[in-house]
């Protein structure tokens, strides 16, 4: 018997090597994540960095919670963001929190930067495969293991190059959370529950 590979089956999001890996992401689902830090104690002036802004779909629901958001992308998406190059870049500033969806193949060089530039804390939005791989954790996660990971329990749509309330897929998807204050560096695991239709408004996909 042959085995299935599409896309959909073998959950991949398969990318060129140079490719801007454009997935926007859906505003509710960074929504879910202000949510939960707001439950856990994060404070209203915090200053957050996008380094991977994209068209902004994940500043706007940041600015919702965070007092300024730092936004800015290798590209020009034409949203009015700052072009910059933020891993091979000049070394940015501090802020209080890093918080993006990276590029896949880009994803553990984003993480060190962002924890090396970040006071507070750092969250990205990864496939939930992310957390495989034998190399990734002799890399990353044995030496700097998130203290939290939130998977979501609905199915977080991203459509390569724009941002639509319609279709499926079959890729799971999680926030991981290094909160660097955290007294106890220990992993803790969380779902988060159906939020989409509360926290999803009709102006997202304008």
């Amino acid at each position: 018997m042959t085995q299935n590979t599409s896309s959909a089956v073998m959950q991949r999001r398969s990318e060129p090597h140079d490719s801007l890996d454009d997935f926007p992401t859906p505003p509710w689902a960074t929504r879910a994540l202000c949510e939960w830090l707001s439950a856990e104690g994060l404070p209203s002036f915090c200053l957050a960095r996008e380094p991977a802004a994209n068209r902004g779909h994940m500043v706007k629901p940041l600015a919702e919670h965070f007092a300024y958001v730092d936004a800015s992308d290798i590209f020009d998406y034409g949203a009015g963001y700052r072009v910059q190059d933020y891993l091979f870049g000049p070394l940015p500033n501090m802020v209080d929190w890093t918080i993006t969806n990276p590029p896949f193949r880009l994803a553990e060089q984003f993480i060190e930067r962002a924890i090396n530039t970040s006071e507070e804390g750092v969250a990205v939005i990864v496939r939930s495969a992310f957390l495989e791989g034998v190399g990734r954790h002799s890399r990353l996660f044995s030496v700097t293991p998130p203290t939290d990971i939130l998977q979501f329990t609905e199915r977080v749509v991203m459509h390569k190059g724009k941002l639509s309330a319609k279709g499926s897929t079959a890729t799971a998807y999680c926030w991981l959370v290094w909160d660097l204050c955290a007294e106890i560096k220990q992993t803790r695991f969380h779902w988060i529950p159906p939020c989409r239709k509360r926290l999803e408004k009709p102006e997202d996909y304008t």
